[in-house]
């Protein structure tokens, strides 16, 4: 199973993310940032299992993000 990661402390709340994949990603009413909804964190990094059917659409959303802080792994 592919992860997707997310250096949340690094974003700079575009919204691209959400807008290309809203069931993954939502934007934080807080702090205006990118939140990878199910996600689990450790030290800083969100990390989340993803499904061979979302990987090549999370590779997209990954590459679209300007400050490069999402990564398919």
């Amino acid at each position: 199973m592919n992860k997707l990661i997310h250096y949340r402390n690094k974003c700079i709340g575009c919204g691209i993310c959400y807008e290309l994949q809203p069931e993954l990603w939502r934007m934080s009413k807080k702090d205006g940032k990118a939140t990878l909804i199910n996600a689990i964190e450790k030290k800083n990094v969100f990390i989340l299992k993803i499904s061979a059917e979302e990987v090549d659409k999370s590779l997209v959303t990954a590459q679209m993000c300007p400050v490069t802080i999402i990564q398919l792994n």
